[in-house]
């Protein structure tokens, strides 16, 4: 059996500390390699966006905010991949770092990763495919691109100098409300959101749960579209889900229920955590509120 020690900050899967912001309990599990990739698409636009989501809906929404900074890549033919641009300079550090540098950047903390959620439009044609790495299995399911009922507000903001025109839709369980520019006739946007005439430069639902915003944009780029040749765990939507609220519900458990590992769990003074492996409620809900039905 593969034997695991690490090192977390408090005793509970989620814990709020002294300031009140939530602290998650997640697996660092560092890579030290890139997989294999295919070529979907190239000459592609770029839209880089920040992205916000609270962990803990239950306290202070200024104080529990995570974030990474995604990157929209749109090429001719309608494919477009949305991803963490973090995760993209891992891979570039891997790409060209020998083993031994690639062990002293994990002790650094410079192989810390983003996001592993990828969305994809129109990959298949007419599909969006969604494929993430949840602890060491690679996950990838297919649905049909969403129809999202749209609703042009008066509201008019301006993002990066452009201005954008309201709009607002009810989209599995959340209300979202977008803004998007005619100025980039792209009927795109982050994450799922698409279907206006021109791109969508900020979102946020209702509640301020999830919101992301374009920070800036490449016009000619010419990084590839690409996706991972890896040996994925096909499902479907609520499979996904299923498996990812039971990894974060208990992420020790499940590493060892998956891969037969087990993982020691010790505090800052070195003192075993006991209640490590119990699952807890989680203080959020995902992005998709409709996952459970």
């Amino acid at each position: 059996m593969k034997i695991i020690s690490i090192i977390i900050c408090a005793a509970g899967l989620m814990v709020t500390a002294a300031t009140g912001k939530t602290v998650r309990r997640q697996l660092s599990i560092y890579p030290n390699s890139v997989p294999e990739t295919e070529t979907l698409a190239t000459e592609t636009m770029e839209f880089v966006y920040d992205y916000h989501w609270s962990v803990d809906t239950t306290g202070s929404l200024k104080d529990n905010l995570d974030n990474d900074r995604m990157l929209l890549q749109i090429a001719p033919g309608g494919i477009s991949k949305f991803s963490s641009y973090k995760n993209l300079a891992v891979d570039s550090l891997l790409m060209r770092s020998s083993p031994e540098e690639v062990a002293t950047a994990a002790l650094e903390g410079k192989l810390s990763t983003g996001e592993f959620m990828t969305i994809y439009k129109n990959y298949p044609a007419g599909k969006l495919t969604h494929t993430e790495k949840i602890c060491q299995d690679w996950l990838r399911y297919e649905e049909e691109i969403p129809e999202l009922d749209w609703e042009l507000t008066d509201s008019v903001v301006n993002v990066l100098g452009y201005e954008c025109q309201g709009a607002r839709c009810n989209f599995r369980g959340r209300e979202w409300t977008v803004f998007y520019t005619e100025e980039i006739p792209l009927t795109e946007g982050p994450w799922k959101l698409h279907g206006l005439p021109g791109l969508i430069m900020k979102a946020s639902d209702k509640k301020g749960h999830y919101m992301f915003e374009c920070i800036g944009i490449n016009s000619k780029a010419d990084r590839p579209v690409t996706i991972y040749k890896v040996p994925y765990n096909n499902t479907d939507r609520r499979g996904y889900y299923d498996v990812k609220n039971r990894y974060e519900v208990n992420p020790y458990a499940y590493f060892e229920a998956t891969t037969g590992g087990h993982i020691t769990v010790r505090d800052e003074a070195g003192n075993l955590v006991f209640d490590a492996y119990d699952p807890i409620e989680l203080p959020f809900d995902y992005i998709e509120r409709d996952w459970k039905k």
